[in-house]
């Protein structure tokens, strides 16, 4: 082993570079560095949960509709992330694992009667309360 070679590459292990056209502080710049992936795992997001995998519409209409819901679930996942990083929740879930714990609760409607909700387990009562958002009944 090159002694010499391993002790260069060492120093800079935990060091990267970023680089911007605009002036920003370190910080600010891996902020958004970071919430790129945000950012492609949402498009993941509408892609799989919302099936605008590919656009199969039959009018200018319904195209309009579809990426008007997409933009509404966009400004879902980042009030989600800003609601989990504000309550600590990243310890205990990814964003993917809380929707997709929350993913598996059922919805029934029939016309004519109220919406009913399937069974909602403890561990998904606790995401709502601790979210701040009322628990679907």
């Amino acid at each position: 082993m090159k002694e010499d070679v391993v002790k260069q590459t060492k120093r800079y292990f935990g060091f990267f570079a970023l680089m911007t056209n605009e002036k920003m502080d370190a910080i600010t710049a891996l902020t958004l560095y970071r919430n790129k992936d945000l950012v492609e795992k949402a498009f993941g997001n509408i892609k799989e949960r919302l099936n605008l995998r590919r656009l199969l519409v039959s009018s200018e209409k319904s195209l309009d509709g579809k990426l008007f819901v997409a933009f509404v679930a966009l400004i879902y996942l980042s009030y989600l992330k800003k609601q989990m990083q504000d309550k600590g929740m990243f310890k205990d879930y990814t964003m993917q694992s809380l929707l997709d714990k929350l993913d598996v609760i059922e919805c029934f409607e029939n016309p004519g009667h109220d919406l009913r909700v399937g069974e909602i387990l403890n561990k998904q009562k606790l995401i709502y309360e601790f979210m701040g958002v009322e628990t679907p009944s």
